[in-house]
């Protein structure tokens, strides 16, 4: 198996001369120009700037925040990378300021700099007052004058104002609040006139030329499948797949595998699996997930097991699992960019590091789309589904959290917070209070009602916040587009749970000794584009019991459809904040038909997870994770059937659905070859 390094913390050198530019590289995570004026340019976004600039004016810096050899405290960030170019760093420390970010830089030359730092006013899209998300640029332990995140509603370059250097420098990131304040490049720039542009193709373009890759990807291999989306469908499927014989890729753009049932989100995984006529399927999804026992591994007064420790969703297991395979090729930090195309067939997709910008190109007879979004399949010119407004609004996005009492000491030493060693610190003086500042930035919810929220009767004991944390229907942008409005989604859920809880704390006057403990940064998606297939599946097909020839995967989930909860709605429309679930209801237990699994009108398409081809409302009993890492079993077997008998996945249905059957009876841990 290749695993991509992680290149974080490990230093690469490569110094070439890139005579276009007359530009010295000396490191991937810093890029020195000297004359560099063709590059300047290329970041002016091809506008022609004054002549006549003073000698050696062309010299700058360019630093990308992800590539800091030390991230400190701050988390990377890539969910709206294809929207960006690039990913970037989040101060996410729940009003907690997190440990700087720092990096050694060269300088061409000693002298004087303008600097310019990417990054935005997060809160500046609703007016709202404040500007939580401030930090400062260090340089050698000194921060320069302005404070950066306060501006624009937008990403944009933000004027730092001048900085005199010598040829070496530590820089930083100082997170002043700990409310995810961020930061994607800063330049220095020793033409102090020079200003950068926010055009995000020029941005990729100059980016690359900086790093010194080429223009066409490097040979990252040829499979016979490549699947796109490390989440529980995603896994599956390349497992399946390799234990059916096939050189397999398996992209993942985050560091951990499980997706939405990851450490990283922690939506606990549903659906019923290894059912009759078939037990076997779901043999791989329970040995990623081995069953736990809910009234000893949940917190004590939490009646579900979302948002719970990172040990219950055990990212190392599916890492293992993975690794054990020595027919697959994963990729982790890696996201899919391109998809290439040759008449009704996918040839390739180009992968990007979210650490090095380094790109690869993948080759495969078959691709599976698990990507959650359908971004294969959409750039491929497959036919989907995806409408959205309030008349027609999606099930919205979660980022769910947790509190946690630090008067217990079984929850201070289990507390996953960045400043663990403080609050252990605290315990052992006894010192349990918790203050948290007031929000005046986040939702206003100080006279309004929210779940959990029972006023001054409510007792200061963990059993009143049971409705509080760790709740799915914390969910918002049901009217926006999950794919490239993620972010300001993602932000909406933390105005309303900062909102929420310093309602709680600062204008009921409760939990005292209680904090919030963790809060998921990627965002939990439900609903977005589907990609539709030679059958499209309706909810109506469930309530009717509607059998097919090709079932393949178990359904055990409701028909469960979010929309905005009426009674927390008022004041709050088109900024809705807490869900209400629809439970349509059918036999309990319905087999899902194998022709929603591939598309209709790309060849060698498969998909698996929520994207399948199903309608608005066929997505309801079918999106639940277990059910989803199914769909990934199957995906896995029928990519093997493609491969030796050269057919395609409708061929599957058509000629060779009989070896299907036989495959959903071996047990999950079957090895071919």
């Amino acid at each position: 198996m290749s695993n991509t390094k992680n290149l974080k913390n490990e230093q690469m050198i490569a110094t070439r001369d890139l005579n276009e530019a007359g530009m010295l590289v000396t490191s991937r995570r810093q890029f020195i120009g000297r004359a560099g004026g063709a590059m300047l340019m290329m970041l002016a976004g091809g506008k022609a700037f004054a002549q006549g600039r003073k000698q050696g004016g062309g010299e700058f810096v360019f630093l990308e925040a992800e590539q800091f050899a030390d991230h400190g405290g701050w988390e990377l960030d890539q969910q709206s990378m294809d929207q960006m170019g690039s990913p970037y760093l989040l101060a996410h420390g729940l009003g907690i300021p997190v440990k700087d970010a720092v990096t050694d830089v060269r300088f061409p030359s000693a002298g004087t700099y303008r600097v310019w730092v990417r990054t935005r006013d997060w809160v500046a899209p609703w007016n709202a007052p404040g500007a939580p998300g401030k930090f400062q640029v260090m340089v050698d332990g000194s921060p320069l004058e302005e404070t950066f995140g306060t501006k624009s509603a937008t990403w944009h370059w933000h004027d730092g104002g001048t900085v005199k250097v010598g040829e070496k420098a530590t820089i930083g990131l100082h997170d002043l609040t700990g409310f995810e304040g961020r930061c994607e490049a800063i330049l220095f720039c020793k033409d102090t006139d020079f200003q950068p542009t926010d055009d995000v193709a020029a941005l990729k373009v100059f980016r690359r030329k900086l790093l010194g890759l080429p223009d066409q990807p490097a040979d990252g291999g040829s499979f016979d499948l490549v699947v796109l989306g490390g989440g529980l469908a995603g896994t599956s499927a390349a497992l399946s797949a390799a234990r059916q014989g096939l050189k397999v890729a398996l992209v993942q753009d985050r560091p951990v595998l499980g997706g939405n049932g990851s450490s990283e989100v922690r939506v606990w995984p549903e659906g019923k699996t290894q059912l009759e006529p078939f037990p076997h399927v779901g043999d791989i999804v329970e040995e990623m997930l081995p069953p736990i026992d809910k009234a000893t591994a949940k917190n004590k007064w939490y009646s579900t097991m979302n948002g719970t420790t990172s040990s219950n969703f055990d990212d190392q297991r599916k890492l293992d699992v993975v690794g054990s395979e020595p027919r697959i090729t994963l990729l982790t930090n890696h996201r899919a960019m391109e998809t290439q195309t040759e008449g009704k067939r996918i040839t390739a997709v180009v992968i990007e590091s979210t650490l090095t910008a380094e790109q690869q190109i993948l080759r495969a007879k078959f691709f599976a789309d698990c990507t959650g979004d359908a971004k294969i399949g959409f750039q491929a010119g497959a036919d989907y589904e995806y409408e959205f407004s309030a008349d027609n609004p999606l099930m919205g996005s979660s980022n769910l959290f947790s509190v946690l009492d630090a008067a217990k000491e079984n929850e201070v030493l289990k507390c996953e917070c960045k400043d663990k060693s403080s609050l252990m610190s605290q315990y052992e003086k006894g010192e349990f209070e918790q203050p948290f500042p007031r929000c005046p930035w986040a939702l206003d919810l100080s006279d309004k009602p929210f779940p959990g929220r029972k006023g001054k009767q409510a007792r200061d004991t963990a059993k009143d916040l049971e409705k509080f944390a760790n709740m799915w229907f914390w969910e918002s942008g049901f009217d926006k587009d999950q794919v490239n409005d993620i972010e300001q989604i993602r932000d909406h859920n933390f105005r309303a749970m900062y909102g929420a809880w310093d309602a709680l704390k600062n204008v009921d006057g409760l939990y005292k000794n209680f904090r919030l403990g963790w809060v998921a940064f990627i965002a939990g998606k439900r609903e977005s584009r589907r990609l539709m297939g030679d059958v499209v599946l309706d909810a109506e097909h469930f309530v009717s019991g509607k059998e097919w020839p090709d079932q393949v995967f178990p359904c055990t989930w409701s028909i469960d459809l979010h929309t905005p909860k009426k009674e927390f709605q008022k004041g709050f429309e088109g900024k809705e904040f807490i869900s209400h679930a629809n439970h349509g209801k059918y036999s309990g237990l319905y087999w899902a038909p194998y022709r929603c699994l591939y598309s209709r009108n790309i060849d060698n398409l498969f998909m698996a997870g929520r994207n399948i081809s199903v309608t608005k409302t066929g997505i309801g009993p079918i999106r639940v994770m277990r059910t989803c890492g199914m769909m990934g079993e199957i995906v896995g077997k029928a990519a093997a059937i493609c491969v030796k008998e050269n057919t395609s996945p409708r061929g599957v249905y058509q000629d060779h659905f009989p070896k299907m059957k036989e495959l959903m009876k071996q047990p999950g841990t079957t090895r071919v070859g």
